[in-house]
């Protein structure tokens, strides 16, 4: 009984309501609107991770309240200012970026002008620009990095290369990776049926399992594939090779049907069993049919 005398007495103490008016209404819509595309952004980002284990720092102090662990509430008490300091260091780059999109958007958009339709990640006609392109890139062995962005937004690797802004089509990037050129270094990313940049630098996978065959590129799509929920085609600049990267893990040798598919699957994220779901267990096969452990060398 003691027990929920104690979260009584808590909600009555905090949380009393006394009377309610048109202002205090108006103020409760604003700070929900707010709190839901805040919510949006962290959950577009690294930063999810993190804001993750603040919710569960806070539901522990506000269990420490609800009992009365002094020590936790002082322990907390103490580190309250410290702590708000070092969210802004911690999350500098992503308030930055959010900052930066509340300038471009409109907020309200997407709350009174929405249809309710599920919007696909890219077009049939992407995925055949793309194929065609990697299809001759393999052939003519020219080395090539092709990103597609999905949820979590890919604007740090983005800047760090040249803005271009154009429409996606097998001669351009056929054209971007040919050697020599002044972008075929680096990798081209894909947003919203645009190609936005070129040359753009990628993290490279700190993974010591990794087999040492393979160069920067497939380094480089892999470790973007261990920071956020991007797919990456690599072409192997000495074999033709066509290798894919989600969620963390690699797949190499894929045929042009291998990857057609998983490409369709991707396009929406709801195909059952796809390549996409299957990399979380372990239990999807590389392009030449052999099963592709969870930690070994990636292949």
């Amino acid at each position: 009984m003691s027990f929920l005398q104690n979260i009584v007495s808590y909600f009555h103490k905090y949380f009393a309501l006394t009377s309610i008016t048109v202002i205090d209404v108006i103020e409760i819509i604003i700070i929900a609107i707010l709190f839901y595309y805040l919510m949006i952004w962290f959950r577009k980002t690294r930063a999810w991770t993190l804001f993750k284990g603040i919710i569960i720092i806070l539901i522990i102090v506000l269990l420490a309240a609800i009992f009365n662990f002094n020590t936790i509430l002082w322990i907390a008490s103490k580190t309250l200012s410290v702590g708000v300091i070092a969210l802004i260091i911690i999350f500098q780059p992503e308030l930055r970026r959010a900052l930066e999109q509340l300038g471009r958007r409109s907020i309200f958009h997407g709350i009174f002008f929405s249809n309710g339709t599920k919007k696909m990640r890219f077009s049939d006609k992407l995925i055949e620009e793309v194929l065609k392109a990697v299809s001759d890139l393999s052939r003519d062995k020219t080395g090539a990095l092709i990103c597609l962005e999905m949820d979590v937004g890919l604007d740090e690797f983005i800047h760090t290369g040249i803005e271009l802004d154009s429409v996606v089509s097998s001669q351009l990037l056929e054209n971007i990776f040919e050697d020599k050129t002044p972008l075929h270094d680096g990798a081209v990313i894909i947003r919203d049926e645009r190609i936005v940049a070129a040359t753009c630098y990628l993290p490279m996978s700190s993974s010591r399992s990794l087999n040492k065959k393979y160069g920067t590129r497939h380094r480089a799509a892999l470790g973007l594939s261990e920071v956020s929920d991007a797919v990456t085609i690599v072409v192997s600049e000495e074999t033709g090779g066509i290798s894919l990267t989600a969620r963390g893990k690699m797949f190499e040798d894929m045929e042009l049907g291998d990857l057609k598919q998983q490409l369709l699957e991707a396009q929406t994220g709801t195909a059952e069993e796809s390549l996409l779901t299957k990399i979380k267990k372990g239990e999807t096969n590389n392009g030449q049919g052999q099963s592709v452990p969870e930690e070994v060398d990636r292949q």
